[in-house]
């Protein structure tokens, strides 16, 4: 698994540096050290300073946005770093991609969050650029943006529009936002299962108790396998399974769906 080939990324405040190691051991395929939402103003100098990428797994760290009193200083403190990559709070404009890219240099790659209206208009600019290697939906500061509910309905066009930005620019699919709720599996596991269902590629955790439930979204059921191996079977050209055309677009799909069953990402 690379770098950035991750499902569930962890966010872990910056002002908790006790818990950077806990995030890390928690089973997350990445951690987040955020500078942001989480940290209060008084706080942000100090979890600069405590910023690390020695965790045995891939760092990344969320920095204050554009405009904040503490964007450039957490840009050169990430540069100076150079963790697995910077992730940029409500990306809306390609020009700020440029100047963010050009202080952190090429080593260091940016993750993208779209969470704003423009952002959405522009994501597929952003998913584009040449330092982006991954847009995430900021599903929640998103809503706050348009004043809409956080409810699938209300957040149907954006998720596919991201979808089809990430594939328009060739890279990897997007990363869903984050379920609220820390301790209902349930819903947890549900929020990831749609998520799969429209094309993303994972989703953000804010905390451990999430990642087990996410993963098992992203995962294949019983009955999804069982379908796939049924259409794999089904020999070549056009035919019929369960009573249902098949040819080769749905031959991929089922493909897709087995390919996932151990996969190093999943596991």
């Amino acid at each position: 698994m690379g770098a950035l080939d991750f499902v569930v990324p962890l966010f872990v405040p910056g002002h908790r540096p006790d818990r950077f190691g806990k995030a890390a051991a928690s089973g997350t395929d990445a951690v987040i050290i955020d500078l942001e939402d989480a940290v209060p103003p008084d706080a942000k100098a100090g979890a600069r300073d405590a910023l690390t990428a020695d965790l045995a797994i891939p760092v990344m760290v969320r920095v204050n946005g554009m405009g904040t009193p503490w964007h450039a200083e957490d840009l050169v403190a990430v540069a100076r770093l150079r963790p697995a990559a910077a992730v940029l709070p409500k990306a809306e404009d390609p020009a700020i991609l440029d100047a963010v890219a050009a202080t952190l240099g090429p080593a260091i790659p940016i993750v993208a969050l779209i969470e704003t209206a423009r952002g959405l208009a522009a994501a597929r600019a952003i998913a584009a650029h040449p330092a982006v290697v991954r847009i995430v939906f900021g599903s929640i500061d998103f809503c706050a943006d348009l004043g809409c509910a956080h409810v699938r309905e209300a957040l149907l066009l954006a998720r596919a529009e991201l979808v089809l930005a990430a594939r328009l620019a060739g890279g990897p699919a997007p990363v869903d936002g984050v379920t609220t709720g820390i301790d209902d599996e349930a819903l947890i596991a549900d929020d990831a299962r749609h998520a799969r269902g429209l094309g993303f590629s994972g989703k953000l955790a804010i905390h451990p108790r999430q990642i087990e439930a996410i993963r098992s979204g992203f995962l294949p059921d019983a009955a999804e396998i069982a379908w796939a191996k049924r259409i794999l079977a089904s020999g070549e050209g056009a035919t019929a399974v369960d009573g249902a055309m098949v040819d080769e677009p749905v031959r991929i799909r089922a493909r897709m769906i087995l390919a996932t069953i151990g996969s190093p990402r999943l596991l």
